[in-house]
């Protein structure tokens, strides 16, 4: 969703929806969606037909994701053309059909881009480079802040002559052909992808929308599913367990601990052992890598967005 919005990423937030409301707001008025994951199916089921939804979106996603960078990609590849220093960018949108010599047996308008610090040297040098130069065929046809693009008309044969007396000159002869067809070509894809970008930008954040909306409440209902599941092991049968949610702030979250676990370490003694060595390994219990309590506890971030 970032990636798509580029320019308003200050929007992205606003497009984090679970079912129409902010995500803190959907888990606080969290009930079971009974119509989506029906409570008569077993826990199996119900978990393969989150999986299945979820897999689903995530394939959709890959699919869509890859069509609209590929896109993204080759215009900011044409943009780039555009752009930059003469020595590598595009001259299409620069040059015009009157700067060249065209369709001559024995002339050749050359592209050489100068230091503006040598300008006066390419004004002294140009018609000697070599031999069968145009005397007065130079022209500036554009500048940018570190170089000026000029033409130069001379004799066919005299080019590769001419190219390597340059170089040792410090001036760059750019590989360029006027052509009119290729040139157009070029400016329709330009205009035909940034035409396409647009057309799929507004279906793709719809999209998205819809499916972060159905994926993040998949993984409420997953987390639902754990606390239950989690519980019946821990405290057996018949259920007789309540679910709540704290949103502590980072202050008080230390202190919030010690009380829960003076309300409840009573229910569990093995969760009292490991607070107390916390590194000690109980065999077929793999809990020294993790968080573990006397209540059951899973931690729901709704900070998904990395960045300020």
């Amino acid at each position: 969703m970032a990636d798509v919005l580029e320019d308003s990423r200050d929007k992205v937030q606003e497009n984090l929806l679970a079912n129409g409301v902010d995500l803190i707001t959907y888990i606080t008025r969290f009930q079971w969606d009974m119509a989506k994951y029906p409570i008569k199916q077993s826990l199996k089921n119900i978990s393969e037909i989150i999986s299945k939804q979820v897999t689903q979106i995530d394939n959709d996603l890959k699919a869509r994701a890859s069509a609209y960078n590929n896109l993204k990609g080759n215009l900011q590849n044409l943009e780039r053309k555009n752009a930059g220093s003469l020595l590598t960018r595009s001259l299409a949108d620069i040059v015009k059909k009157e700067d060249f010599v065209l369709d001559s047996e024995y002339l050749i308008t050359l592209l050489v881009v100068v230091p503006k610090t040598n300008y006066a040297d390419w004004q002294k040098t140009y018609e000697t480079l070599a031999e069968m130069v145009v005397p007065r065929s130079t022209n500036l046809l554009f500048e940018d802040q570190d170089s000026g693009l000029f033409s130069v008309t001379l004799f066919r044969k005299a080019i590769d002559d001419f190219k390597h007396k340059a170089r040792e000159n410090k001036f760059t002869v750019r590989d360029f052909q006027y052509n009119e067809e290729e040139m157009k070509a070029d400016k329709e894809e330009m205009t035909r992808l940034s035409t396409d970008k647009k057309k799929q930008f507004g279906p793709l954040v719809r999209w998205l929308k819809v499916n972060f909306s159905e994926a993040f409440i998949a993984w409420i209902h997953i987390k639902a599913l754990r606390v239950f599941v989690e519980s019946v092991l821990r405290y057996g049968l018949p259920v007789n367990f309540q679910a709540m949610l704290l949103q502590p702030n980072k202050k008080n979250m230390k202190k919030l601990r010690e009380v829960l676990y003076d309300l409840y370490k009573h229910l569990d003694s093995s969760a009292a052992a490991i607070i107390d060595q916390s590194a000690m390994d109980i065999p077929g219990l793999n809990l020294s890598q993790q968080e573990y309590y006397p209540y059951v506890y899973y931690k729901i971030d709704c900070n998904l967005l990395d960045y300020k």
